[in-house]
This record gives C-alpha cells, sequence and structure tokens, in this order.
C-alpha cells in the first residue's frame, strides 16, 4: 500500500502544482483585464461600461455626512528641471460617517431602573472613505511653457491624491468628530428608543457615549446597577 502511495505521489504533486499555478494564472489575467484591458466596440473606440462590480450587506449605521467644495493644487517638474507645470482644480467631496453596529454587544448595554435610564456605551464614529467627485470640477487652471501628456496626468493624479486625503484629513478633525459624535448620539438614541417603548419603556432616558467620553467618574455618576438584557429578560 505504501509502496503504491510512493509510485503515485511524484504525478499527483505534479498534476496539482500544474493546478495551481493554472489558478493563479487565470486570477492574474482577469485582475489585468479588469484593471488594464480597454473595452472597446467592435469599430475599435473605447467604451465606457462597468468591468467589475460588487455588492456586500453592511451592518454599519450612517449618522452623518460632511461635505463641501475643496481647492487642490499639484506640481511636476521634467527635463532636468526646464519644464515646470502645476495644477489647481476645485471640486465637491463628501465623507460618511458611520457606527459599527456588530461591536455593539450586551455587555456595552447598562440600566438605572431609578432614573430608568438605559446608557448605551457605543464604539466610535468613523468617516468613511473621502468621495472626490472629479465629475462635477468647477475649476481646473493648467500653467506650464510646456506640459506633455506625462506630465498633465501626473498632475490630474496628484490633484486627485491631495484632495483625496486633505478631504479625509478635515474629517477626521476634532471638531468635525465631535460634530459627527452627537449626530451618531441622537441616531442611536432613536434606535434604542423604539424597542424600549414596544417594551413599556416609552418614557425612558436614552444616554449614548464613545470611547473619548467615557471614564469611571461618569459611570459612578449615572449608577448603573443591572444590564440591560436582564431587565428585557425579566420583562418577558
Amino acid at each position: 500500500m505504501e509502496r503504491g502511495l510512493k509510485r503515485y505521489a511524484g504525478p499527483i504533486g505534479l498534476a496539482l502544482l500544474i493546478l495551481f499555478v493554472g489558478v493563479a494564472m487565470l486570477v492574474g489575467w482577469q485582475r489585468y483585464n479588469r484593471d488594464y484591458v480597454v473595452a472597446v466596440e467592435d469599430d475599435g473606440s473605447a467604451v465606457t461600461k462597468i468591468i467589475a462590480e460588487k455588492i456586500a450587506g453592511t451592518s454599519s449605521l450612517k449618522v452623518s455626512d460632511l461635505s463641501g467644495t475643496i481647492q487642490s493644487t499639484a506640481q511636476d517638474v521634467r527635463g532636468f528641471g526646464m519644464l515646470k507645470s502645476d495644477q489647481v482644480v476645485k471640486m465637491p467631496f463628501s465623507v460618511d460617517y458611520f457606527i459599527d453596529l456588530r461591536a455593539l454587544g450586551p455587555d456595552d448595554l447598562e440600566w438605572n431602573p431609578t432614573t430608568r435610564t438605559l446608557i448605551v456605551n457605543a464604539p466610535d464614529v468613523a468617516p468613511g472613505k473621502a468621495n472626490v467627485d472629479e465629475s462635477q470640477r468647477t475649476l481646473v487652471r493648467t500653467n506650464g511653457l510646456f506640459v506633455t501628456r506625462q506630465a498633465g496626468e501626473e498632475l490630474s493624479r496628484r490633484v486627485s491624491a491631495h484632495a483625496q486625503a486633505r478631504a479625509t484629513s478635515a474629517a477626521r478633525s476634532p471638531e468635525r468628530m465631535a460634530q459627527a459624535r452627537d449626530f451618531g448620539r441622537a441616531a442611536l438614541g432613536r434606535l434604542m428608543a423604539a424597542p424600549l417603548g414596544a417594551m413599556g419603556y416609552g418614557d425612558a432616558r436614552v444616554i449614548v457615549t464613545f470611547p473619548p467620553e467615557r471614564s469611571a467618574r461618569n459611570k459612578e455618576q449615572w449608577d448603573v446597577t443591572t444590564p440591560i438584557n436582564e431587565v428585557l429578560a425579566n420583562r418577558r
């Protein structure tokens, strides 16, 4: 039996190796085709089409959004410093803020029976990816004695990257994060008030806290005594 296994170990191993290499090449080709191959019509002209798409569920609660107009600049130097160019672009941007409800468990909900107060120790609000809408640019100004095609492409890429980074930085500023937490507090309060009302606690107060705000002193001040899951279990 062992001799039989050894006899086929070589051919089987080679076949598996060929299979793995083939799968890797197929995946590589699919990615290359998605990212670099230009889709064309029968006459050879390029077309606008969706190359790849994906839809997925989410358990994040959108609580607010930041929007506005951003000005982004970039410079490019070529030809041993003789060809200098720059570009200024203005375009709208937006950033959404979310609370990941998957990170909220029974241990994060506490109940004060005396004051009929539910305390929600929520995960922090998180900004999503900044969306810079380059199709709605209101200003594009390019300066330079001679701007090559490569320089123009590089300027466009840098302007986009700078705008993305600046919008992300603005969304994460302490002022904007504080405002997003206020919206998150209101959204979670409404979300938690609905089941409380259905359970007969319509007059209950909901206090939502986020990690930067929580401290032992606050917890003592609220005098929390009973986990909410025990309260609801007893109610049922």
